[in-house]
């Protein structure tokens, strides 16, 4: 089985998932093996999130800043000053939640907001000369083993990973996925 062959035992998916196990030597046919995808996605999910969070607690501790206010304050140095919305949009968190995350990145003299002239409703956002040198002096966002191993990868692999995660959320998100036909209540043509 490929599957169970490529996984260690430690962070494969647990063996419930097979609903046949060979014996050693036994070949089984790919037909026999019923694999729990959605169980395996879902581990392998729950994963990720417990090691950012991880992760996030880790650069709150040494820098100071969480993952997603890190995020922010990269996203706002590298594309300039940016308005709550495009910010929004940018990070992926709604209006509200980034409204908090730059709240304390202000406290921490990390950013400014500055209304803009023409259009007094649209407040635009940008980095203080502090957080500039805290966005080039942190990790990446990512966990560092994480983002060792992926810059130790070839760049193919690298845009497959990232291909295959933005998959995972457009499926999340149902925006790739077609929705099946929804039956109606009509009686099939052989029976009229």
């Amino acid at each position: 089985m490929v599957l169970a062959e490529m996984m260690d035992e430690e962070s494969g998916p647990p063996m419930e998932v097979f609903d046949v196990i060979p014996e050693p030597g036994e070949t089984v046919r790919l037909a026999e093996v019923k694999v729990r995808y959605d169980l395996s996605v879902m581990q392998s999910l729950r994963r990720i999130i417990r090691a950012v969070s991880l992760y996030s607690h880790q650069l709150a501790a040494t820098y100071k800043i969480t993952a997603p206010q890190l995020v922010c304050l990269l996203t706002i140095v590298n594309e300039g000053p940016l308005n709550l919305s495009r910010l929004s949009k940018q990070v992926f968190l709604s209006a509200s939640t980034v409204v908090g995350i730059l709240d304390r990145l202000e406290e921490k003299d990390l950013i400014t907001r500055q209304r803009d002239h023409k259009d007094r409703r649209l407040i635009h956002v940008q980095a203080t000369p502090k957080g500039e040198d805290l966005a080039a002096q942190t990790p990446s966002p990512l966990p560092t083993a994480l983002a060792n191993a992926l810059q130790q990868l070839p760049e193919l692999e690298q845009a497959t990973i990232a291909l295959s995660l933005e998959r995972v959320v457009d499926l999340m998100e149902a925006r790739c996925v077609p929705h099946p036909p929804v039956a109606e209540d009509k009686p099939a043509p052989e029976e009229i």
